[in-house]
């Protein structure tokens, strides 16, 4: 076992996703080719790891947190779990700024004034975000606005100098426009200027989404399981 963000990050290979999910409190677990820890987080202990799913699991059984973020893993590496909801995703980043993309001058960075409309835009494009106005991990919101109303909207979660994106949102009437593509490559640029490196989470099996951030330079990857205990 080791304590302490630094130590944690050197275990799991510097790894830009072990830097974002985790603060100096952390406590770790080590065995040969994996490293979990659990940290705190806005509503209780959060369990992470990266290595083998079928050890990660293992180390992390009875560490007490609701949600475990682990390597990508089948049902019979999670047979040991009491699993209530499984989602698959991907983690990518990138350290590479984005080719220009039409409209990114209407980005701005928007303001509190800007909550409820932020709120109404993810309630029909993205209902079942958790990143939402109020939520203590968002360090600000950007958007585009059409005509006054806001179209497209997106969130910067950066934490331990590693740029993250989340909330990403574009109006269902809008889409097809490059809205997000736009949207996407100014908060890169914002996140490369700042930390160097910008991430961000997608679900497996969302080709466009895939697609669209392969297309802005995000080729790193680490493949993901996330599980609710019961």
């Amino acid at each position: 076992m080791v304590t302490g963000r630094d130590a944690v990050v050197a275990a799991a290979g510097d790894s830009p996703y072990a830097r974002l999910h985790t603060s100096g409190e952390v406590t770790g677990y080590l065995i040969p080719g994996t490293t979990a820890w659990v940290d705190q987080g806005p509503t209780g202990p959060v369990a992470c790891a990266v290595g083998d799913p079928t050890r990660a699991a293992e180390l992390l059984a009875g560490s007490g947190a609701q949600w475990l973020h682990l390597p990508r893993a089948t049902t019979e590496e999670l047979a040991q779990l009491p699993v209530a909801h499984r989602d698959d995703w991907e983690y990518l980043w990138t350290v590479t700024p984005p080719p220009p993309r039409a409209g990114e001058e209407a980005v701005t960075q928007l303001t509190s004034a800007d909550d409820a409309d932020i709120e109404a835009l993810l309630t029909v494009a993205f209902p079942k975000t958790a990143t939402r106005p109020g939520d203590s991990r968002v360090r600000s919101w950007f958007g585009i606005r059409a005509e006054g109303r806001l179209v497209a909207c997106g969130a910067d979660r950066s934490r331990g100098g590693v740029g993250f994106l989340a909330g990403l949102a574009v109006s269902p009437d809008q889409r097809g426009r490059g809205l997000g593509a736009a949207l996407t490559a100014a908060i890169v640029r914002h996140h490369l200027d700042e930390y160097g490196i910008s991430s961000l989470g997608v679900m497996a099996g969302n080709d466009p989404a895939l697609r669209l951030y392969r297309g802005l330079g995000f080729t790193s990857v680490l493949h993901r399981t996330t599980v609710r205990i019961a």
